[in-house]
């Protein structure tokens, strides 16, 4: 999960923080204004260049997307309809009427095409679409096409991906910056627009209801349906302290909070004025890396050993404490998904050390130093280095725990070293099981030996690409059994459990959509 560092200000400085970015202004009437504290402070506005949960907020409150998809996983016209050709090689888009920038310009399939090129520059799923795509061209201003050289359902999954890093429509001249590059011009034609001058990186971002924005007649369904705005302005607060966040929200100060923390939720709980409510029933994985390019997991029967020792019910116990909010899964691209296959869960979800034992003895392993990140300033991964290394050692391993905060443990990532020269072996983590769901939105899936946390594994590639052009639904599920084999084999990641996080919210208001990304259109206030 994308999280990023919490400042280390103390509580009478966050108290008088929050009471100054809530105060509203005695000189002039204020607009009616939702505010919620988000998990952490907004400070990279382009949801392209960043796979941040926050950026990604940031986006579905300015931008909009072509295509949506709705609680049933359909995909479903946003700003284009879109016919298909009898083969399945040609797939053209036509815009809905009404479609214009904040700055009163018209919305055209340029903008579409460039900004289709500009997330396929960085996304995993626009990439390997990419590879089958043979051109992309403008019909008129309205419509446009996407020609493939062979069929894929690609095509609608790519443009309607609701995880990390959506394609988001810009305008031709903000997308034409190289996805390498942050854009500095943050037009869009969503629902708000976002308030430049009142931003402040890291402390509050601000948006206001889009005049001229026309919703869809359907009902809102997660992405999909009418994105209809009721609020004239949304501010985002931060607040790190999350009981500062609490009160806030107990005394009518703000209004919506995010990520509630499970240990604080029985504040909430009894508190007529409040609903806690898990608002992403999909949820969340936990898992963790094993450094494939140092000893001892370079070798994968230590990997395996690893995976054995560790017990997920332990895991979560100690991350989140309440069975309501967790559940065990082996299955890398989740539980209560469409590629939900749990092949190995026998050795993966309950602890198995005497098989530990066994792989560690036939691979070898010699008291070589295993190096735990633990993140001290992030609550939901700072008990999971803990339990690993407990049970490492208990089979023998020898562990050592180097403690830091987020920011640094993410740093850390990119030292190739070995532990001895500041580098490291295990790395937890998490992600929305919105993108874990398929083997091209799930990171731990792209083993191409690139990255540092996850292991070379061509073969993996190879059933990623026959997964992008299986023909129907029955031979895509027959290839995610398969990666989940070759996954668990190789240990591409160790699943460590699901989990849900709720949020709060005042009774105030209503209308927060129940979906896997954090949206504030139709939301109103509650009739009294």
């Amino acid at each position: 999960m994308q999280t990023e560092s919490f400042f280390s200000l103390s509580r009478a400085c966050l108290l008088a923080l929050g009471a100054l970015l809530i105060a509203p202004s005695s000189s002039q009437a204020q607009p009616e204004t939702l505010r919620v504290v988000m998990q952490t402070g907004l400070r990279l506005m382009d949801p392209i260049m960043t796979t941040a949960y926050i950026s990604r907020d940031h986006g579905y409150m300015i931008y909009d997307t072509l295509l949506g998809l709705d609680s049933h996983f359909e995909v479903r016209p946003q700003m284009a309809d879109w016919t298909v050709s009898e083969d399945g090689l040609v797939y053209t888009f036509t815009l809905r009427d009404g479609l214009q920038w904040n700055d009163g310009a018209p919305v055209t399939s340029e903008d579409c095409i460039a900004s289709i090129r500009r997330w396929a520059e960085v996304d995993g799923t626009g990439g390997a679409l990419m590879t089958l795509v043979k051109e992309i061209k403008p019909l008129d201003e309205r419509s446009f096409e996407i020609a493939l050289s062979q069929p894929t359902e690609l095509v609608l999954e790519g443009l309607s991906k609701l995880g990390a890093r959506p394609l988001f429509i810009m305008p031709k001249r903000v997308a034409e910056t190289p996805a390498s590059q942050g854009i500095t011009d943050y037009t869009g034609s969503g629902p708000y627009r976002f308030l430049q001058d009142e931003f402040q990186p890291g402390i509050r971002a601000v948006y206001e209801k889009n005049p001229d924005y026309i919703p869809r007649d359907e009902p809102a369904d997660w992405t999909a349906g009418g994105k209809v705005v009721n609020v004239e302005r949304v501010e985002w607060v931060t607040m790190p302290d999350q009981m500062t966040a609490v009160n806030a929200l107990a005394n009518g100060e703000v209004d919506y909070i995010q990520q509630l923390p499970f240990d604080l939720i029985p504040l909430l709980d009894a508190n007529p004025d409040v609903t806690v409510k898990v608002l992403d029933t999909l949820g969340s994985w936990t898992f963790f890396s094993l450094n494939p390019r140092q000893r001892p997991f370079n070798n994968k029967l230590l990997r395996q050993a690893a995976l054995a020792a560790v017990s997920q019910q332990d895991i979560l116990d100690a991350m989140v404490g309440n069975p309501a909010y967790y559940q065990p899964c082996a299955a890398i691209m989740g539980c209560g998904t469409v590629n939900g296959d749990e092949t190995g869960k026998e050795w993966i979800v309950d602890s198995d050390k005497d098989r530990a034992r066994a792989l560690m003895e036939e691979g070898g392993y010699n008291d070589e130093p295993v190096v735990i990140l633990q993140p001290t300033d992030v609550a939901l991964f700072s008990t999971q280095p803990i339990v690993i290394g407990e049970a490492l050692r208990e089979v023998g391993f020898n562990v050592q725990m180097k403690t830091m905060d987020w920011q640094s443990a993410i740093s850390n990532l990119t030292n190739d070293k070995s532990p001895a020269e500041g580098g490291w072996n295990i790395f937890i983590t998490g992600a929305s099981m919105a993108i874990a769901k398929d083997p091209f939105g799930n990171s731990m899936l792209a083993t191409d030996g690139l990255a540092v946390t996850r292991p070379d594994i061509p073969a993996m590639l190879d059933l990623r690409m026959q997964y992008a052009k299986a023909p129907d639904a029955a031979a895509r599920g027959q290839i995610a059994v398969e990666i989940q084999k070759m996954a668990m084999d190789e240990v591409a990641a160790g699943p460590l459990g699901q989990f849900q996080v709720p949020a709060a919210f005042s009774n105030e208001w209503t209308g927060f959509m129940e979906a896997p990304v954090t949206v504030f259109w139709n939301v109103s206030r509650a009739a009294d």
